[in-house]
């Protein structure tokens, strides 16, 4: 008897829904936004799933880096944010596996052909310049409008730049000019330009803070992140260049080796619904634009048809020999120059 009315009372506890509570367990996700947004996430996602949330932060070359290092036995579940091409590289080397999330038909019809199935499309950036007119107006300078105008020499000691070996941006910055002005022209350019750096930093997000703290009078970011500074109260403005700027298309992947691929793909889902995804500028500080056309785009959030936005290839400079070759170019020829 004591056999049936466990029986039964697992029935009533059914049919009452307790049982089809989300499952117990846990989530790992390498988390590469801003890290207010990975904190907002790591609040929220157990409230909606009961699932736990653990994540390590880290820009997204070092995020590649650690995927690739981690082959064999991988410690994450999920890469959340970071720009689109190293995404594409850990797709291409087998590090991720490209699924298509419960909301794909919901995500914006440009971002999903853009990255052709190599990853998927959270949010988009553009890359431009924080600006501390202030400072360049202490110095008699003008503000810059072009790639070529920060390669005045008048900048020197001015410039703050992500290196791309640890940062998305840095990237996308240097594939950029590449596709702007081709190979040689662009090299060219860039060691002109280093002569101006006065600091290379690990992060996208941090020229940005450095142009804000009047540490340099241009910081080198995407504009969002920008944004984020300017809604702090830090005396700078923002803009792009007017011969052209890239973009990103931040990736969601899921981290290929997984054992615990049913709490990512729970993770995955949930990251890409409009709830989720108003977390990045309610909570995150991140003013990218939404992936999912039904998240409504924060009126603070960098608009393309206000700047000169590129056809950015994604796929070829995402593909794992262009951006090494690129990254390593830069670091052998570029970064060794004296200033």
């Amino acid at each position: 008897m004591r056999n049936v009315a466990l029986v039964v009372l697992a029935l009533i506890v059914a049919s009452l829904g307790v049982a089809s509570a989300a499952p117990a367990g846990r989530v790992t996700v390498l988390c590469s936004p801003n890290p207010a947004w990975c904190d907002a996430v790591k609040a929220e996602f157990p409230k909606a799933t009961g699932l736990q949330v653990d994540f390590v932060r880290l820009s997204s070359g070092e995020a590649l880096a650690r995927l690739r290092a981690e082959r064999q036995n991988p410690s994450f579940d999920v890469w959340f944010g970071g720009t689109g091409d190293p995404h594409i590289v850990a797709n291409e080397e087998g590090l991720t596996e490209f699924i298509r999330p419960a909301a794909w038909n919901d995500l914006r019809q440009e971002f999903r052909e853009a990255v052709a199935g190599k990853y998927i499309p959270l949010y988009a950036g553009i890359l431009g310049w924080a600006l501390n007119e202030r400072l360049l107006q202490e110095k008699n300078l003008p503000v810059p409008r072009t790639w070529k105008d920060i390669a005045d020499p008048r900048y020197r000691g001015l410039i703050a730049y992500p290196n791309p070996n640890t940062s998305g941006t840095g990237y996308t910055m240097l594939a950029t000019l590449v596709q702007i002005y081709g190979e040689k022209a662009a090299f060219d350019l860039l060691k002109a330009i280093h002569k101006n750096v006065a600091e290379y930093t690990r992060s996208g997000a941090a020229p940005g803070q450095l142009a804000g703290r009047g540490e340099v009078a241009v910081g080198i970011t995407f504009i969002h992140d920008a944004v984020d500074q300017v809604l702090k109260g830090f005396p700078i403005t923002y803009n792009a260049p007017s011969d052209g700027t890239g973009y990103e298309i931040g990736g969601l992947s899921l981290v290929k080796a997984t054992p615990n691929r049913a709490n990512a793909l729970a993770f995955i889902n949930w990251a890409l619904t409009p709830a989720a995804q108003g977390l990045a500028a309610s909570d995150g500080q991140s003013y990218q634009i939404p992936s999912n056309s039904k998240t409504p785009v924060p009126s603070t959030s960098p608009r393309f048809q206000a700047f000169k936005v590129i056809k950015y290839d994604f796929v070829k400079y995402g593909t794992a020999s262009v951006r090494d070759g690129l990254v390593k170019k830069w670091t052998t020829e570029v970064f060794p120059l004296p200033k």
